[in-house]
């Protein structure tokens, strides 16, 4: 009998830094965000450039990043992904731009096929005029959001980033953001801008048409909403408050 319990206090002992390897992956995992960027670099028929807006990507990343986070990246067609914006005197934007790791991340975006929703806690839509061509009618990313959001993550956006939020049906039918209080690049800011003839459709117009309860400021004043773990921000003023607040729903969990 004696044998037979020093056995089993072996067997115990040496199966606790197995537990512990696995109990830390399983962390790790949730210490992941995924970060989605357009691929689209041109501003519909007038040639401009676009792309993912580097401060409404630098700014929630400096956020995410500094509480211990790992930031992935993932674009409609994957690689090197366009980038608007682009202002280095804004100092978050040089730190993000000349991170090693970063700058080759958003070098290397991941596909849509290369991701597995389960090892992340988050997912964050980064805006850009690019966003309005290709984040919309993108299934893929759909389902990947909706399977964060559905395990009990977080979905957060900003500016036209929502634009990848207006097609998301959750797993009973309903939109994402019917019935949810919702913020993002409004008709006023579009028009402002010059491009409510250009962009495929209004934003603010493709969200109301899926049930959200619209909020917005006055132009580019921030504004960020939070609503049943849905984070979404109205123009690049809001991007670091809507990593703030993305982070105070993933303390939450």
């Amino acid at each position: 009998m004696k044998n037979i319990a020093k056995v089993i206090a072996i067997l115990l002992i040496s199966t606790v830094p197995v537990l512990a390897q696995a109990k830390k992956a399983k962390n790790m995992d949730k210490k992941k965000i995924l970060f989605v960027v357009t691929s689209h670099d041109k501003k519909g028929s007038t040639g401009e450039p676009t792309g993912f807006y580097l401060g409404e990507a630098s700014h929630p990343w400096e956020v995410l990043h500094n509480a211990g986070y790992t930031i992935d990246f993932v674009s409609p067609k994957g690689g090197k992904a366009p980038v608007d914006g682009f202002d280095l005197k804004d100092p978050v934007n040089k730190e993000f731009w000349e991170n090693a790791e970063y700058h080759n991340k958003i070098d290397n975006t991941l596909k849509p096929s290369q991701v597995n929703p389960a090892d992340y806690a988050a997912i964050y839509y980064a805006g850009g005029h690019g966003a309005m061509w290709d984040f919309a009618d993108n299934d893929e990313l759909q389902k990947i959001a909706a399977s964060i959001y559905e395990k009990g993550g977080i979905v957060g956006a900003v500016c036209h980033g929502p634009a990848g939020l207006v097609n998301i049906k959750l797993s009973n039918g309903n939109y994402l953001v019917d019935g949810k209080k919702i913020n993002a690049f409004t008709n006023e800011e579009e028009e402002a801008v010059g491009l409510t003839k250009v962009v495929p459709f209004l934003l603010e117009d493709g969200l109301k048409a899926h049930g959200a309860k619209f909020e917005k400021s006055g132009m580019w004043q921030q504004h960020v909403t939070v609503d049943q773990r849905v984070v979404t921000g109205q123009n690049p003023q809001s991007a670091k408050r809507v990593g703030e607040a993305i982070l105070a729903e993933l303390k939450k969990k």
